[in-house]
């Protein structure tokens, strides 16, 4: 298998790493780096449970090649809490308090897909919510409270809660 030497970013931290040419983002993180809240689901970006955050857009991770990732700001549903881990982030916070985690499977990609959305939208519409939501499927079909958790979150977060996620290539720009 072929490998390349890769320079990127995950979660705020630098990282140069050789990579399996073929293997995803998903695999990667899951099966070499041991970020396992990146959910595995369909693997052909259908169902949103592998999102993550790809240079501030969220993104399904089983359709971009790890080779791809050079020079990339990826952040995982592992990054997303405040450093410290006695907190959550307001996003995760909202989805507890509106009921929005059900069997919890789909809720790293959701949450990826929220902070996605609220870094370009901090006031998005139901229908803005509902299209930013489109890729990221729920099994338990809680989707009432998934999108007042959004509202919610929307209503709480701060440029501060979401400062980390703006890559670092759109803060050179």
């Amino acid at each position: 298998m072929s490998t390349v030497c890769l320079s990127f970013r995950l979660n705020g931290v630098e990282f140069k790493k050789v990579v399996p040419s073929g293997w995803t983002l998903l695999r990667y993180l899951r099966d070499d780096l041991g970020y396992y809240g990146t959910k595995c689901g369909c693997e052909i970006g259908e169902c949103g449970v592998c999102t993550v955050l790809y240079d501030g857009e969220a993104m399904n991770s089983c359709l971009i090649l790890a080779s791809q990732i050079d020079g990339a700001d990826i952040w995982t549903i592992e990054g997303v809490a405040p450093s410290g881990g006695s907190q959550l982030h307001p996003i995760q916070r909202a989805f507890l308090d509106c009921g929005a985690v059900h069997c919890g499977f789909c809720s790293p990609g959701m949450v990826m897909s929220v902070v996605g959305l609220l870094l370009k939208n901090r006031n998005p519409s139901e229908s803005e919510i509902k299209g930013a939501l489109a890729g990221n499927l729920c099994r338990c079909t809680g989707y009432v409270q998934i999108i007042e958790a959004v509202k919610t979150a929307a209503s709480v977060v701060t440029d501060r809660d979401l400062e980390k996620f703006v890559s670092g290539k759109k803060r050179e720009t």
